[in-house]
């Protein structure tokens, strides 16, 4: 029996499972997928939210309108809208209607509203609101700008200046609240909005209005002393809105221009920070605007126009 091999053999131990190296060669190819799947959805080089190119700065004039004689006025601001151009205009917001809004070649009518929604909102903080009229708050007109136009904002207030782009009466409405203040919060607004396509990426808005306040001296009065005559003060404003769609999204405008004409005021007065409208009974100051320095770079030319008899209320 020694000649025979064992009845019973020994087997190799059996191997379950993958080996080492394929375990190892599975995780690297998980891994590598996974990476790929991450850099395409989050990769360094990804666009930025903001895709369109930086808002363009505001560019904007005044031009203050003089009367040719005495401001006329009366006790009863209605009597004065009644006898004038304004008679027909309608009260504060009611006078930015918004137009029926169409879709375009790359904006739905959703859209093309929001747009003109906007441009309203700006226009009615910006030439309405009593505490933006008396100079107290900038704030309501500033949260609408879009953020790369706010630096020339901040630097119109901080530093105002007559070179056609740090005017805060270009950016909203504000008068003197020492020498005027309201007599009739009921302005009177007529004008009109439009909006169009300039590209695939842009809507712009046109707005065209013009507001009728009624002032009055803004001095103390003592017991039983006389009230101030009210006069009417014309402001008509021309601004260009642009949009992209990032603005629409956030509620946001780009102002691209702004045209302002202004009366009754004096030339000879400084309209850049604020507006010094004159009342009742009095006329313009002797003297025109401002020299223009012809060799200065970078300046505006000092403009200043006469108020037409006809816009003022016949009393």
């Amino acid at each position: 029996m020694a000649d025979h091999a064992p009845a019973v053999r020994r087997r190799a131990p059996l191997r379950r499972g993958l080996s080492r190296q394929a375990l190892i060669l599975v995780l690297l190819i998980a891994v590598a997928f996974g990476t790929a799947i991450y850099m395409g959805v989050r990769h360094p080089y990804q666009t930025p939210a903001s895709s369109g190119p930086p808002a363009e700065p505001l560019r904007m004039t005044v031009i203050p309108l003089a009367p040719q004689g005495k401001v006329p006025g009366a006790a009863d601001p209605e009597h004065l809208y009644a006898r004038s151009p304004a008679a027909q205009f309608r009260i504060g917001a009611e006078g930015i209607p918004l137009p029926a809004a169409r879709r375009t070649a790359h904006f739905s009518d959703s859209q093309v509203t929001n747009a003109l929604s906007i441009a309203k909102d700006y226009i009615v903080r910006s030439a309405l609101y009593p505490e933006v009229l008396t100079g107290e708050q900038i704030r309501p007109v500033r949260v609408l700008l879009d953020p790369d136009q706010l630096d020339q904002f901040d630097q119109s207030f901080g530093h105002p200046a007559a070179d056609g782009r740090h005017a805060p009466t270009g950016w909203l409405v504000r008068f003197d609240a020492s020498q005027a203040e309201l007599a009739d919060r009921r302005i009177r607004v007529q004008g009109t909005l439009q909006a169009a396509e300039t590209d695939a990426a842009t809507l712009e808005v046109t707005a065209d209005h013009t507001f009728v306040y009624a002032l009055r001296a803004a001095e103390a009065r003592e017991a039983g002393e006389k009230v101030a005559e009210a006069s009417l003060f014309t402001v008509r404003r021309e601004l260009h809105f642009r949009f992209d769609r990032e603005d629409l999204r956030l509620r946001q405008t780009q102002l691209l221009v702004s045209y302002v004409q202004a009366g009754p005021l004096s030339c000879a007065e400084d309209s850049t920070n604020r507006l010094h409208p004159l009342l009742a009974g009095q006329t313009a100051k002797e003297g025109g605007p401002a020299g223009t320095d012809p060799y200065a770079t970078g300046g505006a030319t000092a403009l200043c126009g006469s108020l037409a008899t006809g816009s003022q209320p016949k009393v």
